[in-house]
């Protein structure tokens, strides 16, 4: 697609420096808990903008679109993984939110300590990439932006994981995907449990809000959300005290095996689009979390339900892979932007 009514030969006669149509920018953050923080900013010419963690397993924190905010972002913000505690419920205390924090992979949900002692979501978004690439390059007329990195889950006697991530955004959309490629390295068979905790917020999220998929059944996780069973879809104002509503959905595919869940914001004429293969990620699980300043709303495709090891592997979900084993896994993002976009965004969603 060409870039403002422009293919490349016309763009580049037109521009001093590529940065005129976004790029990459990689840094250290220096201020407070952050301090040392390795960092690559996102910026493409369709208004997209996102920052990637290299030290927190190149996840994903800020994230806007024309200056608007797509994602919730926690009260401890962006911080460094030398203050990531694996005990218990420290995990939140370094839970900065943004647009994605990856769960696993040994562990996704609550503390646990079978076969080792893992703590609430596991460790994965406390570890540091390595053999990091930053790329911007053309495909036809269109910018294409891409970093790539490694990084290792691993200990002696224990699971051993390799994860090669890579992120790529075109400059002729609002979008962005993501890939993983997770290998068992390993000399014995290890659980791998990955949850992409992707946190939408305001004002994305507001009481216009509601949340479009084509469900083939949902349930909610406990006696807290079954009230809230038919009002899983619709958001609303914030509500002080509010305690969190957790639903699993199970997603029909189309007829390229791709499901769509859709984040809509009529009122705003705004809606986030995330597309995945349920083949890959069979699980997909709904926060609801409507309460003051914790206002987010979490849209979850795994591998699991983010239960516990215990939990998963006695309801026969646990996947595990054998030394040498690789599994590939990912999803796309994309905002639409204007009534008629979004309409259509709803009505793929539904299918």
């Amino acid at each position: 697609m060409p870039i403002f009514g422009h293919g490349r030969e016309d763009v580049q006669r037109r521009i001093g420096h590529p940065s005129q149509l976004g790029g990459l920018k990689a840094y250290t953050l220096s201020e407070g808990r952050a301090n040392g923080l390795r960092a690559v900013d996102f910026r493409t010419a369709r208004g997209l903008d996102f920052t990637v963690l290299l030290d927190r397993g190149m996840d994903i924190s800020e994230a806007r679109f024309r200056g608007m905010s797509l994602c919730w972002r926690g009260p401890a913000g962006d911080v460094a993984p030398t203050f990531y505690n694996p005990r218990g419920l420290e995990w939140l205390r370094t839970f900065g939110g943004g647009l994605l924090v990856t769960c696993g992979l040994t562990n996704a949900g609550p503390a646990t300590a079978e076969p080792d002692e893992t703590g609430l979501h596991g460790r994965y978004s406390a570890l540091a990439a390595e053999k990091v690439h930053l790329s911007e390059t053309w495909e036809g007329d269109a910018p294409v932006l891409q970093v790539s990195g490694i990084v290792r889950e691993a200990h002696l006697f224990g699971p051993q994981f390799e994860v090669h991530r890579t992120i790529t955004a075109r400059g002729d959309r609002a979008g962005l995907a993501l890939r993983d490629a997770i290998t068992n390295i390993g000399p014995r068979p290890a659980p791998c449990m990955v949850l992409y905790h992707l946190n939408t917020g305001f004002p994305l999220v507001d009481d216009t809000t509601e949340l479009v998929l084509a469900a083939a059944g949902t349930e909610p996780r406990d006696e807290e959300a079954a009230p809230g069973l038919d009002d899983w879809a619709r958001m609303h104002a914030p509500v002080a005290g509010y305690r969190e509503q957790v639903f699993f959905h199970t997603l029909r595919s189309d007829a390229s095996g791709n499901a769509t869940v859709a984040v809509i914001n009529r009122a705003l004429g705004l809606g986030l689009r995330l597309r995945y293969k349920p083949a890959e990620l069979p699980q997909f699980t709904e926060w609801k979390m409507m309460g003051e300043q914790e206002y987010v709303l979490g849209v979850e495709p795994g591998n699991c339900r983010p239960l516990s090891r215990e939990v998963e592997r006695e309801a026969g979900r646990l996947v595990e892979l054998t030394p040498g084993e690789s599994v590939s896994m990912g999803f796309e993002l994309e905002v639409m932007e204007g009534a008629e976009a979004v309409g259509k965004l709803a009505r793929e969603a539904a299918l």
